[in-house]
């Protein structure tokens, strides 16, 4: 069957129509598909760039400023071609390949940028590694296990004294070249600018003629609670495909290039391959965001959104909780962003409904109407469009429908479905790992993410799907019910807003749920009305605040359903995620497994006797 929903007024002004085709099978299991046909897409990245190059070189694509009262540092594609092209000619003189590829340990920058379409153009694979590896990490272990595994040829730090620490730990694992953008004043390190002084026209266009589908683009790096960190291989084939099916989708995408204030990681896919491709592929521009959502930075954030106005905001759920913050205490803001911003897009995490209900409240407050609220799903190996949200749900967690050449397969995995995905955007496998390679397809050649999903409608599949959690982090009570994570995830942050942050779900082999928080310090302070200067456990202990986190367990318990849908007591850590340990990404992704291996003694606190140890519902 072929669904269709129609839509109309602004919505259909911006996205396509949702069409999926639905095939039910003997075995219970479905496959879920676009009718619409993915066109030929671009041979490489690179094509993108040489396209708006040609066409408007003009026109801004990259701007950056550290600080948000200083003038933007721009540049245009033209002079990003010209220089792209130079240090092309840098690695191929210095002997990079796909076997000795570059390795970038830094935050978003133009250098940074530079460097990943000049080694792309050149064939050359590009490693991006959070700088959590470098600069948060205390013992390195991860970042020298990620270098061991792709031993790069040239290694780049925007800043040489800043990441002092990081290339003496890695000085062993690797034999290539360090570049970086400032150097130390007796450093050893080559300055950026010397890549941008080299030139060899055939050489770079031979190698740029040679890059194919096939040719691998980057290595995006991730891993689970436990284990080395995996390089997921990124084909060019999987950048194009996503971003072609992506303004199939979101058609106003080339009536107006994309405007966009980000600041998502490029070691991840979100913000490399979603966010950066898409400005690249449609000839946008990019405001780099030096602000990300954390107390000390957030400012810059809503300096450069006030003074860029984007049409497009991407960020992940905690990003937009600072941001409601900052827009219900800026009448100036609240009226420039939501003028500008025809659509609102998170992802990474699901959105809890009231950040979404705040969303909405502001935008018919300050306009009169709602900003389109839309997600997507997918994962580093999927590049990562897979599904797609091109359309007003009716509230949070609709991750949409199966993208043009995607395929989804749901199968039954006890009272959920599991869901699996084939097609061009997907990854060929890992890094020197064929055993894991492997395990990740089943054998129709479905990746195997891990996700579960459920049907908005069953009986109109148009109507998009709603992530359910991940399928080995859901667990039973001792009742034999099984707890649905993600779900009661999303809703406990919800009833328990401010205090908040993030919650980790307890309760396995146990007879209640209950909930490790993450508290939203700043919120904290000011219920207690503590200054920063008082002890943090003062604040968490605090009888205002564990007030509101016992009348968010009351809340979230008179919603009904059982005891799987509620959790009878929380507790608030002082000891924040540790990236060393795998329990946080830097886009404040919670790894919900480690936190509970790493935690354990928490976990017995909070199910124990002491009433001390805990808040509870009486």
């Amino acid at each position: 069957m072929v669904a269709t929903a129609r839509s109309s007024g602004p919505m259909s002004a911006l996205f396509a129509e949702p069409r999926v085709h639905m095939t039910r099978r003997d075995d219970g299991s479905m496959i879920l598909s676009s009718p619409v046909a993915l066109p030929k897409p671009a041979r490489c990245v690179g094509a993108w760039l040489v396209r708006w190059a040609r066409d408007v070189p003009e026109r801004i694509f990259l701007a950056e400023r550290g600080d948000s009262s200083a003038a933007w540092r721009t540049i245009g594609y033209g002079e990003t071609l010209n220089r792209a092209r130079a240090i092309a000619a840098f690695l191929l003189k210095r002997g990079l390949s796909p076997e000795r590829p570059v390795a970038i340990l830094s935050d978003n920058a133009i250098d940074h940028a530079l460097l990943a379409l000049g080694a792309m153009h050149a064939g050359i694979p590009v490693a991006t590694v959070s700088p959590a590896y470098s600069l948060m990490s205390q013992d390195h272990g991860k970042l020298r296990a990620m270098i061991d595994l792709v031993r790069p040829g040239l290694v780049y730090v925007s800043d040489e004294t800043l990441f002092s620490a990081a290339l003496a730990a890695i000085a062993d694992h690797h034999d290539g070249l360090v570049v970086t953008s400032r150097c130390a004043e007796a450093g050893a390190a080559t300055d950026f600018d010397t890549l941008l002084a080299e030139s060899d026209d055939a050489a770079v266009g031979a190698a740029f003629a040679a890059v194919g589908p096939d040719t691998t683009a980057r290595y995006l790096f991730t891993s689970g609670s436990t284990g080395a960190p995996k390089a997921v291989i990124n084909t060019h084939r999987m950048l194009t495909s996503s971003q072609e099916a992506k303004a199939l989708t979101w058609p106003f995408l080339a009536s107006e290039p994309p405007v966009i204030v980000d600041w998502l990681p490029w070691s991840h896919t979100f913000g490399a391959n979603h966010n950066f491709n898409l400005v690249l592929r449609n000839g946008g521009t990019l405001y780099i965001d030096a602000g990300k959502p954390a107390p000390h930075l957030f400012h810059h954030t809503v300096a450069n959104l006030k003074d860029v106005g984007p049409d497009i905001c991407f960020n992940v759920p905690r990003g937009f909780d600072m941001l409601i913050g900052a827009l219900r205490e800026d009448a100036d803001l609240r009226r420039r962003f939501f003028t500008r911003t025809k659509v609102i897009f998170y992802a990474g995490a699901a959105l809890p409904q009231n950040l979404w209900a705040a969303l909405e409240t502001m935008a018919r407050e300050t306009t009169g109407a709602p900003v389109p609220m839309v997600s997507s799903w997918g994962s580093t190996e999927t590049a990562p469009l897979a599904t797609d949200c091109h359309f007003q749900a009716e509230r949070s967690g609709n991750i949409g429908i199966p993208v043009p050449g995607t395929e989804l397969k749901l199968v039954p995995a006890g009272d959920k479905l599991e869901i699996r995905v084939r097609g061009p955007n997907v990854t060929p496998g890992y890094l020197k790992n064929d055993e894991l390679t492997r395990a990740a397809f089943d054998e129709e050649g479905f990746y195997r993410i891990g996700d579960a999903v459920r049907l908005a409608d069953p009986d109109r599949p148009e109507r998009g799907l709603f992530f359910d959690g991940r399928v080995a982090e859901d667990f039973k009570l001792m009742s034999g019910t099984w707890v649905s994570v993600g779900d009661l995830r999303v809703q406990g942050i919800a009833a328990l807003d401010p205090v908040a942050q993030d919650i980790v779900v307890t309760g396995h082999d146990r007879e209640e749920v209950g909930f490790l928080v993450f508290p939203n310090i700043a919120a904290c302070r000011k219920l207690a009305g503590l200054g920063d200067d008082a002890p943090l456990g003062a604040v968490l202990d605090h009888q205002q605040v564990r007030a509101r986190v016992r009348d968010g367990l009351v809340k979230l318990k008179t919603l009904g359903g059982g005891s799987s849908r509620h959790a009878t007591r929380a507790r608030l850590l002082e000891a924040m995620p540790a990236v060393d340990a795998g329990e946080i990404t830097d886009k404040g992704y919670i790894n919900q497994r480690a936190v509970l291996a790493r935690r354990a003694n928490e976990v017995e606190r909070l199910h124990g006797d002491e009433p001390a140890d805990f808040i509870g519902l009486e």
